[in-house]
């Protein structure tokens, strides 16, 4: 699975200790090597490796909850206007 700026992540029960208790993430930038992340209702921001990101999504520890922002505010997903 890629992981792309906009992607928001649910946050299992077990872990959310781990996350100041916040539902969901959302990564606000990926530089290949690490991932820059805000948790919901601002109970914090922080960062991890990708591998670790990974890691937590084949545990199931983390579950994509919406697509990528950028597909839909995609062109073809635009309504004219006039």
């Amino acid at each position: 699975m890629q992981i792309e700026t906009g992607m928001k992540y649910q946050i299992s029960q077990n872990i959310k200790g781990n996350f100041n208790s916040a539902d969901t993430l959302t990564i606000t930038t990926n530089n290949g090597i690490t991932v820059q992340f805000t948790l919901e209702d601002g109970k914090g921001y922080g960062s991890m490796p990708i591998d670790h990101l990974n890691y937590l999504l084949k545990r199931s520890n983390l579950t994509p909850s919406t697509t990528n922002k950028r597909v839909l505010l995609s062109p073809e997903n635009e309504e004219k206007i006039g």
